[in-house]
Order: structure tokens, then C-alpha cells, then sequence
């Protein structure tokens, strides 16, 4: 009976997000009162739940949400994205063009969401394809690879952050584990899939009159050192603690000290603290503007926020109302890796759902029971959802649409395209995470 509740629960899901177009963080909110109700919870106890769920799991997230977009607005607004794009595709010219929108996708996919990055750099694709007369997809698939990547396996992003929150994983660990799979799971399919015949046969055109974000002078822009600097201040810390975690001892001072810098919060802190110098004050931008720019990094991610709250409420319900015990009993004698049924459950919701942020919220409160009697490493369950959160875009994603509308593909084109790379991204993130499970105890 409890797995049809779930079963039920994610119908509700469906409907209300589907056909409803409710918004994700009321239809998570509405779902978690249906489970607390179908389970027989107290009513006065309902809320009490949703309320300890949603304030534990937005307890580290919304800080690591909230800087990381912060930093990422702040380097867009001083040039230093464009500067970082710009530069790397004048060193490694024109031969090279995918390998280097491909670098700069993954340093600004690291601390920029999806969408934000995507607008950011598709004026330099549009420049490249125009001067070049390059087909649109050999320069822009890359891109969209990288980002596509990043945004699912790597913290500080919302969906990987938050996962790390519901399974307590260490957020250094898993942008580590994160890394080692995704540099050359996204270099390969970036630099195959616009070679397959079916995606060569596509040939679109720079859509026109499509609004892009403002485009800096060379005079404008921090120099290409500040820009790198600036935006991998925060991997490298996290970076550092996780190897320190792994080869120090307990005791050591250095591993207490790295502890606390290479904290996802403290690192993005850091590095937000050096941006308002380096990418402000240092180039003549007042204070005054580079808080505008946080105050305005964070509007749009209200919602988000929200949704994670929510996605941690309703693993609350799931443990308290005593469905996470019932699902960790039953599936303890699956002879199914845990790692596959996890990534199973996030892409089912993926193709369901279709926004990777309320799937990966929804697939982490039901694969918790399972990833915690794995005996498998937090970390690694983190990925196994996240990378099966990434499977099978298609048109319930909003990131499909704005693939498909800055593109200017059909509604079959994109699904030719972007469906199937999201899903190549995601079966050779799970053949990764198995491959490193054979290696970490």
C-alpha cells in the first residue's frame, strides 16, 4: 500500500504540473499534504512536518543558491563572462572553436544556472557562425552540452546542491566525483554530436530580431586573469577540501582549516567578496552597482528556492509518515544495483515532470531509504540521481523550449537534438558513477 501512495503522490504531480501548469512549488506542496493524509498523519502534525523538511533542506541550500547566482550576475554585468568566452576563443582560434566554447560553457556552467549562462554566451555563438558562416549546431550544441552538464552534475547547482542536502553527502566530494565524470562525458558527446549525420543534416539560421544581453567593448572588460580567477576561486576550494578530505588525516590542521574555506558556502563567499573588488571596484564599477547586481541575481531564483523547499518537504512527509522505511525494507532484496534503481526513478520523474529541479527534489526523497542502506557512498547516490534527472529533455523542459526558440528548431529537430544528448549525457554519467563505485568504498 505505501508504494501505491507514492505511486498516487506522483500522479498528483503529473496532473497538477502537466495539464494544471501549476507552478512546482505549490503542486510539491499540495502532494506532500495528499501523502501526509493518505498515510494517516495527524493533522495538526502535517504542517509541523512540511515545515521541518522545507527549513532543513533550505538550511545550506539557499545560501549556495543564493551566492552562487550572486557571483555569476556579478561577473556577467562587469563583462568577465564575455571576456572569458571572447579570450578563449581568440587563443584556440577558429579550428578549435567547440573545444573552446566548451571550456568556457563548463567555467561559467560551474557558479551560472542553465538559462543564464546559455543567454550569456549565445551572442558569441551567433558572432562566430556570422564571421565563420559555420553551421549554427557546430558552435552552439558545445555550449549547450557543457551547460546541460555542469547544471546536473556539479554543485553548486540547485538540483546537485540540494540532493547533497537530502542525502548529507560532502559538497567538496561530490563536485570532485562530479568533475572526474563530467570533463570527459561532456567533451565527448559535445564533440561527437555535432558530427552524427542526423545533426549535420540540420542547418538553422541566426533567428532574427532575437534579444540578447548586452555585449561589452574590449575597453569594458576585466582582463581575461581577473575573469578566470574570479570564477574558479570557488571550485578550486571545494576541490581542495575534497582531497584533503580523502588523504588527510582526521586531526591534520590544514584538512580542519580547509573544513571550513573549502566549505561550498565559504568558497562562493570568498569568491563573491573578491568579485565586488576584481570586478568592481578594482575597474571603476561602484559598490553601488555590483549590489544592484546581487540584488537582482536573486529575484529570479526565488522561486527555485521555493521549489527545493518544497522538494525537502516532501521527503519529510515521505520519512516521517514511515513510506522511506517501507521503501527501504522492500527494495533491500532487489538484486538491482541501487546506484541504476536511483538513476531509474530520477529519469522516470524526469520524463515525467520534465523540470530536472522538481524531479531531482522528487527522486531524492524516494531514493533516500535506498541510498542509505546501500552502503555505497552518499556521494555517489548524488550523482546516480542527478545525472538520471538530465535524461530525456523534452517538451514538458523549460530549458527544451529555449533550446529550441535561440536555435530556431523545430518542435522534431530539437527533440532530435536535444533529447538525445541529454540522454547520451545521462546513461554515460550512470556508466561513470559505477565505474568510480568500483574504485571508492
Amino acid at each position: 500500500m505505501p508504494l501505491l501512495y507514492v505511486a498516487l503522490a506522483v500522479i498528483l504531480l503529473l496532473v497538477l504540473m502537466i495539464p494544471l501548469k501549476m507552478n512546482g512549488f505549490i503542486a510539491l506542496l499540495l502532494t506532500s499534504l495528499f501523502v501526509g493524509f493518505l498515510v494517516g498523519m495527524p493533522l495538526d502534525k502535517i504542517w509541523d512536518t512540511i515545515g521541518d523538511g522545507l527549513g532543513g533542506q533550505l538550511g545550506g541550500t539557499a545560501l549556495i543558491v543564493g551566492l552562487g547566482a550572486m557571483l555569476g550576475t556579478v561577473m556577467a554585468d562587469a563583462g568577465a563572462a564575455q571576456r572569458i568566452a571572447t579570450s578563449l576563443v581568440e587563443k584556440m582560434g577558429i579550428k578549435r572553436v567547440q573545444l573552446a566554447i566548451l571550456i568556457a560553457a563548463f567555467v561559467l556552467g560551474v557558479t551560472m544556472f542553465y538559462e543564464v549562462a546559455f543567454v550569456l554566451l549565445i551572442p558569441l555563438v551567433f558572432v562566430i557562425v556570422r564571421q565563420t558562416k559555420l553551421n549554427l549546431l557546430w558552435v552552439a550544441l558545445p555550449m549547450s552540452i557543457g551547460l546541460s552538464t555542469c547544471h546536473s552534475f556539479l554543485p553548486p547547482h540547485p538540483g546537485p546542491a540540494a540532493v547533497v542536502g537530502v542525502f548529507k553527502a560532502d559538497m567538496g566530494l561530490t563536485l570532485l566525483y562530479g568533475l572526474i565524470i563530467a570533463i570527459p562525458v561532456a567533451t565527448f558527446i559535445a564533440l561527437t554530436w555535432p558530427r552524427l549525420p542526423f545533426i549535420k543534416k540540420i542547418n538553422p539560421i541566426i533567428p532574427d530580431g532575437l534579444i540578447t544581453n548586452r555585449t561589452f567593448k574590449e575597453e569594458e572588460m576585466p582582463s581575461f586573469a581577473s575573469s578566470i580567477f574570479v570564477a574558479l576561486i570557488p571550485v578550486v576550494l571545494m576541490a581542495i577540501d575534497a582531497i584533503s578530505t580523502v588523504f588527510l588525516p582526521e586531526g591534520n590542521g590544514f584538512r580542519h582549516v580547509m573544513d571550513f574555506i573549502g566549505s561550498s558556502e565559504m568558497a562562493l563567499l570568498i569568491a563573491l567578496l573578491i568579485s565586488m573588488w576584481l570586478l568592481g571596484t578594482k575597474i571603476g564599477r561602484p559598490l553601488k552597482d555590483v549590489m544592484q547586481s546581487c540584488s537582482n541575481a536573486v529575484k529570479p531564483m526565488a522561486m527555485i528556492i521555493l521549489v527545493i523547499g518544497a522538494g525537502g518537504a516532501f521527503k519529510q512527509v515521505l520519512v516521517d509518515g514511515g513510506i522511506a522505511d517501507y521503501i527501504k525494507d522492500i527494495t533491500s532484496g532487489w538484486n538491482l544495483s541501487p546506484i541504476i534503481l536511483a538513476w531509474i526513478i530520477a529519469a522516470l520523474l524526469r520524463i515525467a515532470l520534465g523540470s530536472a529541479t522538481v524531479a531531482v527534489m522528487t527522486a531524492a526523497g524516494v531514493v533516500l531509504p535506498i541510498a542509505q542502506s546501500s552502503g555505497i557512498s552518499m556521494e555517489l547516490m548524488t550523482l546516480a540521481v542527478t545525472c538520471g534527472s538530465i535524461a530525456f529533455s523534452h517538451v514538458t523542459d523549460p530549458g527544451f523550449w529555449m533550446f529550441k526558440e535561440y536555435l530556431n528548431l523545430s518542435v522534431g529537430e530539437a527533440i532530435k537534438i536535444r533529447t538525445t544528448y541529454t540522454t547520451a549525457l545521462s546513461i554515460l554519467g550512470l556508466i561513470g558513477v559505477i565505474i568510480l563505485n568500483m574504485f571508492i568504498g
